[in-house]
C-alpha cells in the first residue's frame, strides 16, 4: 500500500477513534450525572467529574449565536479535512498528519453536540433528574441547537489574594477553573503540538507553492 493511501487511512482511523471516546464519555455523563454534579476521581479533590454544558467555545467560553457557533464549528471542520486531504496528496509528515486529525477530531466531536444532542436527549436540569434518551425530535432543542457536555475538572489549588493588592484583593483565585471535555483536550493538544513541533510546516509549503507557481508562470513565458 502507497505512503498515500496509508496516510489517509490512519487519519480516518484516528480521528474515528477520538470521537468514539469523546462521544462515549459525554454520553455517559449526560445520562448519568445530573447537571451540576460534582464527583471526585479516586478521592481526589483536584481531579474531578463536574457535569456542565455551555452554548459556546471550547472550556466553556461564550461567543456569539449559537447558530454562528455551529455552522462556525461546521465550517471549519471542513476547512481542515480538505487540507489534510491536500497535504496527504502532497507529501505529510506523519506527526504533522496527527497533529491535525487530533485538531479536527475535537472540532467533530464538539459539532455532534451541537448538531444531535438536543434531539436525541431530554432536558438537564440544574441538579435534577438526570436526562434519557429520546425520540429524535423531541429532545430539549432543535437542530444545530444542541448543548456541549463538559466534565472534566482539575482544581488544582485555591487561594484568597491578600486584601492589599489593588484590584484583585479579597478575591478568590482557582487554578485550573475550566471545565473542558475530551475533545477539547484534543484540540489543545493538537495546537500545542503544533506550536511546539510543527509551526514551520504551514509556511514552508506557502514558500514551496510560491516557487511551484513561479516556475509554472515562467514556464508558460517561455513557451509563448
Amino acid at each position: 500500500m502507497k505512503l498515500e493511501k496509508k496516510q489517509a487511512w490512519l487519519a480516518v482511523a484516528v480521528v474515528l477513534l477520538l470521537i468514539i471516546i469523546d462521544q462515549y464519555s459525554k454520553i455517559y455523563v449526560k445520562t448519568h450525572f445530573s447537571l451540576g454534579e460534582d464527583v471526585p476521581v479516586f478521592g481526589l479533590d483536584w481531579w474531578r467529574l463536574k457535569f456542565i454544558e455551555n452554548d459556546g467555545m471550547a472550556f466553556g467560553m461564550e461567543f456569539g449565536s449559537k447558530l454562528f457557533l455551529t455552522l462556525f464549528r461546521v465550517f471549519a471542520s471542513g476547512a481542515m479535512i480538505w487540507y489534510i486531504g491536500k497535504r496527504i496528496k502532497s507529501g505529510i509528515k506523519t506527526g504533522f498528519l496527527l497533529t491535525l486529525t487530533f485538531i479536527l477530531a475535537g472540532a467533530v466531536g464538539n459539532i455532534i453536540d451541537c448538531m444531535f444532542y438536543g434531539l436525541i436527549f431530554s432536558e438537564s436540569p440544574l441538579y435534577g433528574p438526570v436526562a434519557s434518551w429520546v425520540d429524535f425530535g423531541e429532545g430539549y432543542g432543535s437542530f444545530m441547537h444542541g448543548k456541549v457536555v463538559d466534565m472534566f475538572y482539575f482544581p488544582l489549588f485555591e487561594f484568597d489574594w491578600p486584601s492589599w493588592i489593588p484590584f484583585i484583593g479579597g478575591k478568590h483565585f482557582e487554578f485550573f477553573s475550566a471545565i473542558f471535555n475530551f475533545a477539547d483536550a484534543c484540540i489543545t493538544c493538537g495546537v500545542f503540538a503544533f506550536l511546539l513541533f510543527y509551526r514551520n510546516e504551514l509556511s514552508q509549503k506557502v514558500k514551496e507553492d510560491e516557487m511551484s507557481n513561479e516556475e509554472e508562470s515562467d514556464e508558460k513565458a517561455g513557451e509563448q
